[in-house]
């Protein structure tokens, strides 16, 4: 009994004396009997040790998401994305090219829509296009505009999440790699935080509850008297085949020779401009949302640097600092893609 009771002295000890570290503790799953933790999740839920950043992220070279896992993912997302467009399926007509200097100028250099054929039978019967396509009424496009959800607008998103994230592959694919680094414990819990992460609502403007993760980066708002976010090319090519948005030119056009592409708009939507809208074009809706909420995850409020067939490609994001939810994580504020 004597040696029992030592040993148990000697691990709660141990345990105070590692409580405030990431001491041996780099990349570990959620333990809440620790007062601080050493995976990427503390970085949006502000609970990461003092010596996280210098144990477990130095130079990015021991970061708990590695930039290679990273790359490595993306190449396996980009295979697995089965429901991006065909060639037949969708045909651009990209027009003019202008150059980064002349993209405020607000100039509209091409006389016909972006989009020349989008085979709706083909791609938006699927579920995960059904599931978005149900959601982009149910936002007022206006900042300072409080939003709100009726019963059924809240369960399209439920939807949209699960036919995204647990009915494809790719998006199991997401889910297995974050539960492997510590991200998640459960597929509820991984539902659970991009509903927040990506549908919660926070203020843009004068207080209002207004916008959202996805608001902002697939449907798009107006802000200040410019277009905002918008970064979703089925979005696009709906509101120009209705007669909403106009395509002025593109200043920036991927390396890739088929689809998932990736585009820099210049555009007009009823009334307002947007200067460099970039998207990628093509990709199924669980692609979209599985590359925006890694990158969120793994690098929020930077580059992230990720690999489609060979190819580099970055996303951007940004954290909203302004609100949080849950135990201080951060709402999504914007991620789109690198167009230069």
């Amino acid at each position: 009994m004597k040696v029992a009771a030592i040993l148990l002295l000697c691990m709660a000890l141990f345990h105070q004396g590692h409580s405030n570290s990431c001491q041996g503790r780099c990349g570990y799953g959620i333990d809440t009997s620790y007062s601080c933790q050493c995976n990427t999740a503390c970085e949006r839920y502000n609970d990461c040790c003092s010596d996280y950043y210098t144990l477990c992220k130095a130079g990015d070279s021991g970061a708990t998401i590695t930039d290679a896992e990273i790359k490595s993912l993306s190449e396996t997302l980009f295979a697995l994305d089965t429901n991006k467009a065909s060639a037949s399926q969708l045909i651009l007509d990209p027009q003019a090219l202008v150059a980064d200097s002349q993209t405020s100028s607000k100039s509209d250099l091409s006389s016909r829509p972006l989009y020349k054929f989008v085979d709706e039978n083909a791609l938006f019967t699927r579920p995960t296009y059904a599931a978005l396509l149900n959601l982009f009424d149910n936002y007022k496009r206006i900042t300072g505009q409080a939003e709100s959800f009726t019963s059924q607008q809240l369960t399209e998103q439920e939807t949209f999440l699960k036919e995204t994230m647990l009915n494809t592959e790719l998006g199991r694919e997401l889910f297995a790699f974050l539960y492997t680094k510590g991200v998640y414990k459960s597929e509820a819990e991984f539902i659970e935080d991009l509903k927040n992460m990506w549908f919660g609502l926070y203020s843009r403007y004068n207080g209002a509850m207004d916008s959202s993760g996805f608001e902002h980066i697939f449907a798009g708002e107006i802000k200040g008297g410019k277009v905002s976010g918008f970064h979703n090319w089925i979005r696009f090519y709906l509101l120009e085949k209705r007669g909403e948005l106009n395509y002025y030119s593109h200043s920036f056009n991927g390396p890739w020779s088929n689809y998932p592409d990736v585009l820099g708009l210049q555009f007009h939507w009823d009334g307002y401009y947007k200067q460099v809208g970039s998207a990628v074009i093509g990709c199924s809706p669980e692609f979209d949302l599985a590359l925006y909420s890694l990158c969120y995850i793994a690098r929020p409020g930077k580059y992230c640097y990720l690999s489609l067939g060979g190819k580099q490609f970055i996303i951007q994001t940004y954290t909203w600092d302004n609100s949080s939810y849950g135990n201080g994580k951060k709402y999504i504020g914007s991620a789109y893609p690198v167009s230069m």
